[in-house]
């Protein structure tokens, strides 16, 4: 047990870490930097950006290596939000269609 309450993690896990999140940083300033458009951009910079999220989490707020309940209290909540936007947006975007047709089918 006093193991457990006792364990350091390698400084080279956290030097590799910092190394990833380098290059990956790189990686989303060279979208830019290539001129790269349209939904590629975008993609890609999300891609980048959700990447160096989870690395962090991950690793220097040792979710790694908690427990899952302890994961899944912190995570979920986020992922339901999200969940809930994109219903959200599905419904803003019916909405949006039902009044354009009744507004312009009323106006003729």
């Amino acid at each position: 047990m006093s193991e457990a309450q006792n364990q350091q993690h390698p400084i080279g896990v956290y030097l590799k870490i910092w190394l990833l999140l380098f290059v990956l940083s790189t990686a989303s300033y060279m979208v830019d930097y290539f001129h790269v458009e349209s939904y590629l951009r975008w993609s890609l910079i999300i891609i980048f950006m959700l990447l160096k999220a989870g690395l962090i989490v991950a690793v220097f707020m040792h979710m790694m290596w908690e427990r899952l309940a302890f994961v899944y209290a912190i995570l979920l909540p986020p992922l339901l939000i999200l969940t809930f936007i994109g219903i959200g947006t599905l419904e803003a975007d019916y909405t949006f269609l039902t009044r354009s047709i009744f507004f312009f089918k009323g106006a003729q």
